[in-house]
């Protein structure tokens, strides 16, 4: 496993003879797995329901065939991109003795040709391009997340449901003095705790006090 201050290459010798790479395109309904099975020229490839029994069961079958030609395997790399799924299914597949890995999606470089024609067939042949250099130990192909325990995970939520709400905060104060402008009222301030009851006094430049539509975009009751 790399050290968790270098997380833009592997640490570890790769021997490619001996290890089964597996990339995962992950989505909300599937699978996606593409395999690197040595003594296996083609490259597998399989969609699965998202199932970690079922992948652990497609790494098992892969290896077997890997056996069944004469290849001995030492080592098994899983990697997918960090996403909505969190860091569940890398503890699964660790606590089974399989080397996990989470890449930080922004650290995967997208040629203008991938842009053009997305797909999911293109996105694991991707990803297993960057896993790899990034298993020999090279830089620049991508970098990986630190995977958090799950206390520690469990312990940001806090933080992140509060940039959520921030979030949506900042969102309804900037449609609110949008709506305003747009009558030429400036200057007026949502998020102070007196602007409710100044909201009912404002008038615009022509002397009209809010239209019906204007309150109701500003939320007023």
């Amino acid at each position: 496993m790399p050290a968790v201050d270098d997380l833009s290459r592997s640490l570890t010798a790769l021997n490619q003879h001996s290890t089964l790479m597996t990339v995962i395109e992950m989505s909300k309904s599937s699978w996606l797995v593409a395999g690197m099975v040595p003594g296996i020229e083609r490259h597998p490839m399989k969609k699965l329901d998202p199932d970690p029994v079922a992948l652990l069961n497609l790494v098992s079958r892969w290896r077997c065939e890997a056996e069944r030609k004469q290849r001995r395997i030492d080592r098994v790399a899983v990697a997918f991109e960090a996403g909505r799924d969190g860091f569940w299914l890398a503890r699964w597949l660790q606590e089974r003795g399989i080397e996990a890995y989470v890449i930080h999606s922004t650290s995967v470089a997208v040629t203008r040709e991938h842009r053009r024609a997305k797909t999911d067939r293109l996105d694991t042949a991707m990803l297993m391009r960057v896993f790899l250099g990034w298993l020999r130990g090279e830089r620049g192909h991508c970098r990986m997340v630190a995977i958090p325990t799950f206390e520690e995970e469990d312990a940001k939520r806090p933080s992140r449901e509060r940039e959520s709400l921030v979030g949506e905060r900042t969102r309804i104060i900037n449609r609110m003095k949008g709506a305003l402008a747009r009558l030429g009222i400036r200057g007026f301030k949502p998020e102070l705790r007196r602007a409710p009851k100044e909201l009912s006094a404002l008038l615009t430049p022509e002397g009209q006090p809010l239209p019906p539509i204007c309150w109701k975009r500003c939320g007023a009751r």
